[in-house]
């Protein structure tokens, strides 16, 4: 098969990266090498930001309303092509083709919500703060933005942020995951035809070089990160030194509470969905599961059978449930975490370490996995894992529940499942994760809504979509005005 080498878009155009520094793309069904992707470099980044810096004043200058248009021209030509975006992601990230159909229609949804630019960017004034003064605040872009996304969403992740950087007004880069980088050159492929000014949005492909460039370059105003805890940390500190805004999305250890009433088999598929969904491979993944009382016996039988009955395979295949892992490199990770959670005295009652797809054998799979008898020092309890692996921490009282959720240090999502609505209000009182989920096992935000979490799950103030997105990209000009 041909080798496709992804490029760079910059200015409107696609342009071969200066480096000579080439990194491989593989699929994780098959294990086969399916494009490759130039690390680029400083240099890159500098003419990405040089465009959008050129860019920014006359696209600052057009019209909130007309600046929205391209974005409804944009909704349609995502709709024109979903399956392709769709049938893309899943080739080189391998997560289930449905689960791929639900990340672009998501990513779509940011781009409806964005289009609502003009009452969410909307101002405030007030007469006479003073005898014959008035008083005005004005939401005005600043500039150059750009986003560092992950590669477990490769379509989704990068849309929380630019549909809402470019409809205030600003320009914009995206420096994709260097595991993934087909979705969003299959994504801005699709942009490119919908006529947006040049150098309004950019892509810089890369590793660390780029990042660094990105954290580092003064014409840039803000960045937005989403990926694990070390790297949110590092990205935060970093801006905070170069005077950037910031939102760093980080890691997380998502605490999934079943409560003694329980209603088991209605709650299955989404308990099932929730740890084993994107192999486990998503900030709000559940990874500690915890029942309370009595009905962990029950619940672990319902639980493990239904994980058995998934089908593990290759995520292009309608019929199957969970696909592989990324990589082999990610692959291994999550083996060493299962190693070491029967080293440190787990019970492992479904094992997924010599999972094999017979049709698929060099393909990056790991098998549902669960524990039982986990205890919260243990390793699987603490570390985020990332991976198909189900920790099981059985609890004596919602207090004990609570405890565990509010000493994990990340604080990303938790969810509980309950008929009790006294319960439900006491959990959602006193949990310190910021997406709370009641009977779902995954508490994912609408557009409309706030995505982001506390503690070790979120560096910055301001969040992921919802409305509050549109005070990251904006500054609030206050005007004070009398007139003789």
């Amino acid at each position: 098969m041909t080798i496709t080498r992804v490029k760079n878009y910059i200015n409107g155009e696609w342009v071969d990266s200066t480096s000579t520094t080439i990194g491989d793309v593989w699929c994780p069904a098959t294990g086969e090498k399916i494009a490759s992707v130039a690390y680029s470099t400083k240099e890159d980044v500098d003419a990405a930001v040089k465009a959008a810096k050129e860019a920014f004043w006359e696209w600052r200058s057009t019209p909130p309303l007309s600046r929205a248009r391209y974005l409804f021209r944009l909704k349609d030509a995502f709709e024109e092509n979903f399956e392709d975006i769709a049938r893309t992601l899943t080739r080189e990230q391998g997560k289930a083709i449905d689960e791929a159909r639900g990340e672009v229609r998501r990513m779509i949804e940011n781009v409806e919500h964005a289009t609502g630019v003009t009452t969410l960017m909307t101002g405030y004034t007030l007469e006479d703060i003073a005898k014959g003064i008035d008083c005005y605040g004005h939401r005005q872009p600043l500039g150059v933005f750009a986003a560092i996304v992950p590669y477990n969403f490769p379509a989704m992740v990068a849309w929380w942020f630019l549909p809402y950087a470019i409809v205030t007004g600003n320009t914009f880069i995206v420096k994709p995951s260097e595991q993934v980088p087909m979705t969003q050159t299959k994504i801005f492929e699709i942009v490119d035809e919908i006529g947006l000014p040049e150098g309004v949005v950019n892509m810089v492909h890369g590793s660390r070089d780029v990042v660094n460039a990105l954290l580092d370059h003064p014409d840039i105003e803000g960045i937005s990160f989403v990926g694990s805890t070390p790297t949110a940390r590092y990205i935060y500190q970093r801006c905070g030194e170069t005077g950037k805004r910031v939102q760093s999305l980080g890691g997380a250890k998502n605490i999934v509470a079943i409560m003694p009433d329980a209603k088991l088999d209605e709650a299955m598929p989404s308990l099932i969905t929730s740890f084993f969904g994107c192999s486990g491979q998503r900030c709000l993944s559940g990874s500690v599961l915890v029942p309370v009382g009595d009905i962990a016996d029950e619940l672990l039988e319902k639980f493990t059978a239904a994980a058995k009955a998934m089908k593990v395979g290759d995520g292009l295949d309608e019929q199957t449930a969970m696909g592989p892992v990324v990589s082999a490199a990610h692959r291994d990770r999550v083996l060493g975490y299962i190693e070491k959670g029967i080293a440190e005295g787990a019970e492992l009652i479904l094992d997924g370490r010599n999972f094999t797809v017979p049709e698929l054998p060099n393909g990056f799979f790991v098998g549902p996995t669960i524990f039982d008898r986990v205890t919260p020092n243990m390793t699987i309890a603490r570390e985020e894992i990332f991976g198909p692996v189900v920790s099981t921490v059985r609890a004596g009282s919602l207090d004990d529940v609570i405890d565990l959720i509010n000493t994990r240090g990340f604080a990303n999502a938790a969810c509980i499942y309950t008929q009790n609505g006294g319960v439900v209000r006491e959990f959602k009182y006193r949990v310190k994760p910021s997406m709370v989920g009641v009977n779902i096992g995954i508490a994912a935000p609408m557009s409309f809504f706030p995505f982001g979490g506390a503690g070790n799950s979120m560096f910055g103030d301001i969040k992921g979509h919802g409305q509050e997105i549109f005070q990251f990209f904006t500054d609030t000009k206050v005007v004070i005005e009398r007139w003789f």
